[in-house]
């Protein structure tokens, strides 16, 4: 029912006077339910149940244990594009999931929307259904001169440059990719022939603040709103290239943290779909070899459920 024809009826019982007030009360009660907008619930699902997970609403069942997560939701159909009988088992705010088969081996894709708190959340949520394996499929920018847009980056460790993980564990402690993850990954790239390179990766809070604009000059200049800038930040994207960092992105911090503290397995496999600082629009490609990078991230994930098995 249609808010214009919720007020309609409205306006008419109040009119004929006949009615008592609780059939208004009641109108206004399924006016409320039919017009309801509230994320928490994915359309054509049913009552949420007592075992269901509070925001994703997913239920025991519904998730594999081998999980491929993303940023974008866009992205969970593309990774589960070659799999038979594939559902989707949640549509919540930013995060879409999808399970079915490929090869055999039970799997589920799901995003993380954009940052540590979304993959927090999902990681959560997903490890209290099941799932126990998990490979990041992303994007990232280039910090090392050397990788070239559409190369691929194994993430051994990252630098927690967030404010979720500091919630659950003091600084000091490490995120780090579990080591079978890594070296799957490592192998299933070199078998395809992809460009790829294992280091440490940079997990950030702030896009806009965190990154800047390469000048002309090789100065570095602000990306934020009014050209919002102190000297620390520029020193913190010098800091990373002198550490080594290959690259930076916002969610393997979050995933490669609570994989350690829960027990999981977890690795990030990202495409360097631009570079920091931003050298300008032209070297910006998020799509440039994401193909490569789905394909490798399901042949590693092949041979850990194998190993496993």
């Amino acid at each position: 029912m249609t808010t214009r024809a919720v007020g309609a009826a409205a306006r008419n019982l109040s009119a004929a006077g006949r009615e008592r007030p609780i059939a208004a009360t009641a109108l206004r009660l399924r006016c409320r339910r039919s017009c309801s907008t509230s994320p928490l619930v994915s359309e054509g699902r049913p009552e949420r149940s007592h075992d269901a997970q509070p925001v994703t609403g997913l239920r025991p069942g519904e998730v594999a244990e081998h999980v491929f997560l993303c940023g974008d939701p866009a992205r969970v159909g593309r990774i589960a594009a070659g799999w038979s009988g594939a559902r989707e088992v949640c549509a919540v705010r930013e995060f879409r999931a999808v399970t079915g088969e490929w090869r055999g081996l039970r799997l589920t894709a799901a995003s993380t929307g954009v940052g540590a708190p979304g993959t927090a959340l999902i990681v959560e949520e997903l490890a209290k259904l099941g799932a126990r394996t998990w490979i990041r499929v992303g994007n990232s920018g280039g910090l090392d001169p050397g990788l070239a847009l559409g190369d691929l980056v194994v993430t051994t460790a990252a630098v927690r440059d967030d404010g979720t993980t500091a919630s659950y564990v003091r600084p000091e402690y490490p995120a780090a990719a579990d080591w079978r993850v890594v070296g799957a990954l490592v192998d299933a790239a070199r078998a395809a022939g992809a460009r790829c390179r294992a280091g440490v990766t940079w997990s950030l809070d702030a896009f806009y603040a965190r990154n800047a604009v390469l000048q002309p000059d090789g100065s570095l200049a602000s990306m934020s709103f009014r050209g919002y800038w102190t000297a620390a930040h520029a020193e913190r994207i010098r800091e990373m290239q002198a550490a080594g960092v290959l690259n930076c992105e916002m969610e393997a911090g979050a995933l490669l943290t609570l994989a350690g503290l829960f027990g999981l397995r977890a690795g990030c496999l990202c495409v360097v779909s631009d570079r920091t600082p931003w050298p300008g629009p032209a070297a910006l490609d998020l799509d440039r070899n994401m193909a490569a990078c789905i394909e490798v991230a399901h042949a590693a994930m092949e041979r850990l459920a194998r190993e496993a098995s």
